[in-house]
């Protein structure tokens, strides 16, 4: 029973575990953390700070806020032990004062008001009842403290139109696979509403550009194929695509991004807010 429950409330589990989704959290962080990193400074921490990084995968986002922040208490949570193997062993270094643990972000054991920053990247999409998510760490976030969300929306996804067109791909299979699921594949788009209703203030929305000017060809490659190789089995099960369908149209994208003649572009929501 705990383990159906575990895969209702995470319905990409397997891909998520897949060595894939190792490849993507590495090229993710590359593409994104050289902008992002400049948008903590809004939130004026500073000192032994606690933070949390809720759904942390391999812990690439962990060491690079105990870097940003020498005297913080870092800790990184996940429900993939694998993943949670993965950081424990790239961020020895970093313990004690980085340490993770296997914990569900829809009840966490903290106490309320644990933590001066709550860091969610890349997880309110693939997982259901979003709202209730960020309800949770709202509730272990101090008053006055900060959560700071990198919410995925898969309608930001841009290539230049080929003889397979990525834009029938990414309107119509999100549709089918958020459906299926669900989950909200443009999550980025709703989750201000969200944070409204849940009482956060001070919110605000940035974007990270992950284009091929701002960021290395190869590198944003990198993520799609990562995506490739770990959907592409479960968009033919849940979409109106084939395997070979949903081949296509990532290869297509990928040799998008490998061209120096062509251009794409991937807008990615960075939305802070503080509990009052």
């Amino acid at each position: 029973m705990e383990d159906r429950v575990l895969t209702d409330l995470n319905p990409q589990m397997k891909q998520m575990a897949d060595e894939s989704m190792v490849r993507n959290l590495d090229a993710q962080a590359r593409a994104i953390w050289p902008q992002e990193s400049a948008l903590f400074a809004r939130y004026g921490l500073a000192g032994g700070v606690r933070i949390l990084d809720a759904g942390c995968g391999t812990g690439e986002i962990s060491h690079r806020l105990a870097e940003m922040y020498p005297s913080a208490e870092v800790l990184g949570i996940d429900v993939l032990d694998g993943s949670l193997e993965i950081a424990r062993a790239r961020q020895a270094h970093l313990a004690p004062r980085v340490s993770f643990a296997n914990q569900s972000v829809y009840e966490l054991p903290a106490a309320d008001g644990t933590y001066d920053l709550v860091v969610n990247r890349h997880v309110l999409h693939s997982i259901p009842y979003p709202p209730r998510v960020l309800a949770e760490l709202r509730r272990v976030t101090k008053r006055g403290g900060w959560l700071h969300l990198v919410p995925e929306d898969y309608g930001m996804l841009h290539f230049e139109r080929g003889p397979i067109d990525a834009e029938t791909f990414w309107h119509f299979g999100t549709a089918d696979f958020g459906a299926k699921t669900n989950t909200d594949l443009h999550i980025g788009r709703h989750t201000y509403g969200h944070l409204v209703e849940l009482g956060f203030t001070d919110i605000t929305v940035d974007y990270v550009v992950v284009d091929t000017l701002r960021v290395p060809r190869e590198t944003f490659a990198t993520i799609l194929e990562a995506w490739r190789d770990g959907y592409v089995e479960v968009i033919a099960e849940l979409t109106r695509f084939t395997q070979d369908q949903a081949r296509a149209h990532f290869d297509e994208m990928i040799a998008n991004l490998r061209d120096p003649r062509r251009y794409a572009v991937w807008f990615v929501p960075v939305i802070g807010a503080r509990v009052p």
